[in-house]
């Protein structure tokens, strides 16, 4: 366990990853910046701390003995008390059929070994700021960007987007569901609905027409294809 000073600490991290060595090396790094950090070797662990008292956001490594991060983060997405838990995946894997699997299955980002601490800092800060954002009033903010579901607007930097219905139930599902890939099929059901019979290139037609209308203001490059997979929200 860690030892730091109280009045520092804010977000809680568990790190759950195998090698004690990079446990430490996370959990330095991250109470160096003001976070808590709590421990877990192996799933089993991980589930008995959640249990115990929820942290702010997991990294998970995603070769863990027993069941690995990946089955793992597949889990906490499928039950209610953990549905909305911040994961970031850490991984040896760099591919990027690895990495549209580890966002698949739930993680909110992808970090590839080795990296630096300050990467791992950044994106730690960015994912929470992101989960912080969307829970207060139901206004999304990103980069200038903002989206507010209750008074049915969107707006870049102060100027109203005229956007169509169908788009803005898009733009708000890619946008409560960062950097994760979503095939077409999969868009089809949660935007339009699993009863209702719609082909899938009437999706790559909307996408179309959503970054038509980001365009003018610079958002639509957030809009992202991913190959033989299907498309993600991402402002990286």
């Amino acid at each position: 366990m860690f030892d730091t000073d109280q009045n520092l600490m804010k977000d809680k991290i568990l790190i759950v990853e195998d090698e004690e060595a990079i446990r430490d090396m996370l959990g330095y790094a991250l109470m160096k910046e003001g976070f808590e950090c709590e421990e877990a070797a192996d799933v089993e662990q991980a589930r008995t701390t959640i249990e115990s008292e929820k942290p702010n956001l997991v990294l998970l490594d995603w070769m863990l003995p027993g069941m690995s991060g990946i089955d793992y983060a597949r889990r906490l997405r499928s039950m209610p008390e953990t549905r909305d838990l911040p994961i970031i995946m850490l991984t040896a894997k760099g591919a990027e059929e690895d990495k549209v699997r580890a966002l698949d299955t739930g993680a909110d980002d992808y970090i590839t070994k080795p990296f630096s601490t300050k990467e791992l800092v950044a994106r730690v800060r960015a994912v929470l700021r992101r989960y912080s954002g969307n829970s207060d009033s139901g206004v999304i903010e990103v980069e200038g960007l903002l989206f507010n579901p209750e008074t049915y607007r969107v707006s870049a930097d102060g100027q109203d987007i005229d956007i169509s219905p169908t788009e803005f139930k898009l733009l708000h599902f890619f946008i409560g569901h960062p950097e994760r890939v979503y095939s077409r099929s999969q868009l089809l059901d949660q935007v339009w609905g699993e009863n209702v019979y719609v082909e899938e290139r009437t999706v790559d037609v909307h996408i179309r027409r959503l970054r038509k209308t980001l365009e003018p203001f610079g958002f639509d490059k957030f809009i992202q294809t991913v190959r033989s997979v299907g498309y993600r929200f991402s402002t990286r």
